[in-house]
């Protein structure tokens, strides 16, 4: 039985390989890499069909050095350590370390992911893993330092196109009947910016079809495929677009293009759940101190969504995201806690000055531990000027109020409490 078509056209090599350039073009970093050598640990962050797999592969084979392979769906952390055992052996046969690709490294689990540490560390293994989904939020902080990160970009048009015509071509099978390319419009749309689901598509039309000259046009696409125009692949680009779209229509403040977004969705058979986290996302990020109750209201709806059930919950989605739409914004919050996060990490573990320290036992009391506290109650307004910073940053600003009408009486109230301290020139 012949291979699938997307397997027959997986690029061996770098002139063969589609897109991308930003990485493997001329004096790109893991073109640069490559050809060294010697490549480090790194990551593949992208939508499907973009290439991350076959970039593993053919690094692998430009190294010439072992190469394994690890499914997160299927691999355990006996299998991690098998290969690891296996790459150790193997080490001594090569300059390079033994690559270990990873394939959806995301659902690796922590004990798993931990599992791994140690061999990337020494360099008993080249970790590349792929990764589908954002690895700040899925893959443990101390392997991801470990790692390089780099993203892959959706195909572009004319990338798609080439491939096209670089299958109708070049394929040992296709090239030997009589394809026309009249219309590609159906073959993009479905696809979504995958090349191996742009493949798929391509040789399904073509097996279908028995005439000695075989036209493609959107027509037969769309008849062959049978499927609803509007749909989209929830892990495919179309997925990563749209919900930017939505939310860039809130924080925009257009219900009607928020609308809009929602409803594509809605059709494209977008799960709900997800539809409503992203709500209470963007009413921390996005709306803020400028009106508290969008956080309240976009969590009651993500609530009634689980109650109801569907079709009825995207009424209170819909709600949410008009009223989110229309609030007032700010994203003083969001960069305030950023603003702190950076800090954090360049200063480090700053000890707690002493009187803000609990003192539960009487040596902690001899020591200093909360001596000289001011408990805010016992004073009026229930507020007493002291220092709650450690002494390095006493007089460090994370938050700044953005002055929308509700924000405005947290930025008052401040100035009444801290003086100068809180004023902003803006």
């Amino acid at each position: 039985m012949a291979e699938p078509l997307a397997e027959r056209m997986r690029p061996r090599s770098l002139d063969d390989y589609v897109g991308q350039q930003h990485l493997v073009g001329e004096g790109a970093v893991l073109r640069k890499m490559i050809d060294s050598g010697r490549i480090s640990s790194f990551i593949l962050w992208g939508p499907p069909g973009v290439g991350k797999t076959t970039l593993a592969q053919i690094i692998a084979h430009k190294l010439d050095t072992p190469f394994y392979t690890l499914s997160a769906v299927t691999s355990g952390v006996k299998d991690v350590r098998d290969v690891i055992e296996r790459a150790k052996q193997n080490r001594f046969f090569s300059t390079a370390s033994p690559i270990l690709f990873i394939d959806e490294i995301h659902r690796f689990s922590k004990s798993q992911q931990d599992s791994l540490l140690g061999a990337v560390e020494r360099g008993v293994v080249t970790l590349i893993g792929a990764t589908t989904e954002n690895p700040s939020f899925e893959v443990i902080r101390p392997l991801l330092s470990r790692c390089q990160l780099y993203v892959l970009k959706p195909l572009e048009k004319d990338d798609l196109l080439a491939l096209l015509h670089r299958a109708i071509t070049t394929d040992s099978e296709l090239s030997k009947l009589n394809i026309e390319l009249k219309e590609t419009g159906a073959m993009l749309r479905y696809s979504g910016g995958d090349a191996r689901k742009l493949l798929n598509i391509l040789e399904l039309v073509v097996e279908s079809e028995s005439a000695q000259t075989i036209v493609i046009t959107d027509e037969l696409v769309e008849a062959r495929l049978q499927q609803n125009p509007l749909a989209y692949d929830k892990d495919g680009e179309m997925h990563y677009d749209i919900i930017s779209a939505f939310i860039k229509s809130i924080r925009g403040s257009d219900p009607d293009a928020a609308l809009y977004w929602m409803a594509r969705m809605i059709e494209g058979g977008e799960d709900p759940e997800f539809i409503a986290r992203r709500l209470i996302i963007s009413a921390s990020e996005d709306i803020g101190l400028a009106n508290p109750n969008a956080l309240l209201l976009a969590n009651a709806a993500f609530d009634a969504v689980m109650k109801i059930g569907w079709p009825e919950g995207r009424i209170p989605l819909a709600e949410a995201a008009v009223y989110l739409a229309a609030s007032p914004k700010s994203n003083s919050s969001y960069m305030g806690i950023g603003a702190a996060l950076s800090t954090v990490q360049k200063t480090g573990n700053l000890p707690v000055p002493l009187h803000l320290r609990n003192a539960p036992t009487s040596l902690m009391k001899d020591l200093g531990y909360s001596d000289g506290y001011k408990y805010s109650h016992d004073y009026p307004g229930h507020f007493v000027e002291q220092q709650y910073l450690p002494d390095l940053l006493q007089d460090a600003r994370f938050w700044h109020a953005q002055h929308s009408p509700s924000e405005e009486k947290l930025y008052q109230n401040m100035l009444r409490n801290w003086g100068d301290r809180f004023r902003d020139d803006s």
